[in-house]
């Protein structure tokens, strides 16, 4: 016999990895005083852009001087940037374990067409961070929004390595600890931790990678939305808030509201403590009930942002059909929206926990989740 619905229902039902939950003190006249209208290279333009650059430094603690940027098409197009922009100049080394890091293995070998070493994981794994060389570029996601699987830590990374590192971090910063020392170039999109709008990408270099990219020219030719060098110099422009492309202000607006908000809960590292405990949530919810897990097998790789879990009580009989009838009478029920996993993810859901859910919200949809589970497992009986 199916369990009784809870009676109260979170108040934000929100928990899509992307793009995520709005801050939860979100109101759309916060955003009163973006620069609609007007040119992002007038005065009020570049200044709001550069605040959006020197506030991401500040929140997260990102050394003076390494260089930052707003660029076009999201984290995608971040990535993309340093990929063609960077890599031929030695051996490149692409780490993957879920759809997103796997995509960037198939630009590098079959669009960029360069001979890389590759090492995969399956879902719920990683791949063996001792055995990576770091005489070679290295190209890695911190933490595989797809699989709820992130790097432990970055005490793997050489501290003497001869090549880059490249990290994806969209779904980490603001939510993990990214040792800047260790990292040549990160990306990320404001879209997922800070629940900023689409379509905007930071991308973030340290010094090296600056060397890199004023001395060595790829033997491919370079869209110009990739482009960051003129005449062998770096274009410092793109790092002051003198963009690629036109960049939407209300964005922007919404991602210094964003970060206003981020400094009241204190900074990082109230971002970190608030996604640290709706994870635990979750994680403490598995643990109570033997029919769901954490897709991620090393408790010291679990996201504590992007949360993938899996079923595994033996009844189930069609493991995909389930986890979209339980996804779907959660929606239904305005409960929990957009939690489904990814579409290439092993079936089950993906739940997200980064800073701006409410922890009480987390709380509240689980009992819903183990109602949604009992009907469906009724339903097919």
């Amino acid at each position: 016999m199916a369990i009784e619905q809870p009676a109260t229902r979170p108040a934000n039902p929100r928990f899509s990895s992307g793009p995520c939950a709005k801050i939860p003190t979100f109101d759309l006249n916060l955003l009163s005083d973006a620069a609609l209208g007007r040119s992002h290279r007038a005065a009020v333009g570049k200044t709001k852009l550069k605040d959006a650059i020197e506030g991401t430094r500040e929140v997260l603690g990102i050394p003076a001087d390494y260089k930052i940027g707003i660029v076009p098409a999201s984290d995608t197009g971040a990535v993309e940037m340093a990929l063609w922009s960077l890599l031929g100049a030695r051996g490149v080394e692409m780490l993957a374990w879920e759809s997103f890091g796997s995509g960037w293995v198939t630009d590098v070998i079959k669009q960029l067409k360069i001979e890389a070493t590759v090492k995969t994981a399956d879902y719920g794994q990683i791949v063996d961070l001792d055995s990576v060389d770091f005489n070679n570029d290295v190209v890695f996601t911190w933490n595989g929004t797809t699989s709820g699987v992130r790097v432990p830590n970055g005490d793997w990374i050489a501290d003497d390595r001869e090549g880059l590192t490249i990290c994806d971090a969209t779904s980490a910063a603001f939510a993990m600890d990214l040792p800047w020392d260790k990292l040549d170039v990160t990306t990320f999109s404001w879209q997922k931790v800070l629940g900023g709008e689409a379509a905007h990408g930071v991308i973030i270099l340290s010094p090296r990678a600056v060397e890199r990219l004023e001395t060595y020219t790829p033997a491919w030719p370079l869209p110009k939305i990739f482009r960051m060098t003129k005449g062998g110099k770096l274009i410092d422009g793109i790092f002051t808030g003198a963009t690629i492309n036109t960049p939407s202000m209300l964005a922007v607006e919404d991602y210094l509201v964003a970060l206003d908000w981020a400094r009241s809960v204190g900074g990082l590292a109230g971002l970190q403590a608030r996604a640290n405990a709706n994870a635990q949530a979750v994680f403490d919810f598995c643990d109570a009930n033997d029919w769901i897990a954490n897709l991620a097998e090393d408790e010291a790789t679990r996201s504590n942002t992007s949360v993938c879990l899996k079923f595994t009580d033996a009844r189930i009989q069609d493991g995909a059909a389930f986890a979209k009838a339980v996804a779907k009478r959660l929606e239904a029920e305005n409960v929990a929206l957009d939690i489904g996993a990814y579409r290439d993810a092993p079936a089950g859901l993906r739940i997200w926990c980064g800073g701006t859910v409410e922890t009480s919200d987390i709380e509240t949809m689980l009992p819903w989740l183990a109602w949604a589970f009992e009907a469906e497992i009724a339903a097919q009986a």
